[in-house]
């Protein structure tokens, strides 16, 4: 009596595995490449290619210029969503290695298309991040990251920004009006840590450093408990030496 195996072989779709070797092929060429070539290098009947790029270009993944054939729109997209996926699982390794070697929670925040957009957190049990209880891209005057953000915009925007989230106190210490934030925001030191004291959070100190990577506007900030208050500064200048090493290892693009 023979037992079954209870590994089972995987199914390949021949067509499919065909139509990737060809895709291969067109992307190793940045100027493209004429059919013939790539059935050569692909190892593909001539035949075969010709349906294999018709199919292809006619689903946007191949487009035909002078006779070659390039990578098409669709094709493009998945080469953009893969790099910014590798981008993403930089930042977050990143933030997640410097939550463990300063002991606090760290967040990276972009201000894209008027809004203020947290990209990414990195806590642990021990070091939890602060709760989003009051709308984190509403309530950018209250929080150490939105400060550092509102500050690097132009004037125009800032003002549109507030026309749309107006300024109210969250706490007890947030900045009551428009016009103290706003005294605040042009009295910033460029490059400078911003510092937030329970604003947004009561028993919760925040400090935030602006990053510049080509124009986006961006920050990174860490949150500390209120007791833990003496040690703020000290991670943060921490956290701004991280960064620039991160800076300048590889092209720090925030576009997730």
């Amino acid at each position: 009596m023979t037992t079954a195996s209870t590994t089972t072989a995987p199914t390949l779709i021949g067509s499919v595995q065909r139509a990737l070797r060809l895709l291969e092929a067109v992307g190793a060429h940045q100027d493209g490449a004429p059919a013939k070539q790539l059935a050569r290098e692909a190892g593909l009947p001539l035949p075969t290619t010709y349906h294999l790029l018709r199919t292809l270009a006619h689903e946007g993944y191949l487009r035909r210029e002078n006779g070659v054939f390039v990578l098409g729109a669709a094709a493009e997209r998945m080469s953009g969503r893969a790099a910014e996926e590798s981008r993403r699982g930089r930042l977050n390794d990143s933030l997640a290695r410097w939550c463990d070697e300063l002991g606090a929670p760290v967040y990276c925040a972009v201000y894209r298309e008027g809004e203020i957009e947290l990209v990414a957190v990195a806590d642990s049990a021990a070091t939890p991040a602060v709760d989003e209880w009051a709308p984190f891209a509403e309530t950018g005057h209250a929080h150490a990251l939105g400060q550092c953000l509102l500050g690097q915009l132009d004037e125009e925007a800032r003002e549109d920004h507030l026309l749309r989230h107006p300024v109210r106190p969250l706490t007890r210490y947030s900045v009551r009006d428009r016009p103290v934030l706003l005294e605040r925001l042009r009295s910033m030191e460029r490059m400078k840590p911003v510092i937030e004291r329970q604003e947004y959070a009561l028993g919760t100190v925040c400090a935030a450093i602006p990053i510049t990577a080509g124009s986006a506007v961006a920050a990174m900030a860490i949150s500390l408990p209120l007791d833990r208050q003496d040690q703020l500064l000290p991670a943060v200048e921490q956290l701004r030496g991280e960064v620039a090493r991160l800076l300048r290892s590889f092209v720090f693009s925030i576009s997730i």
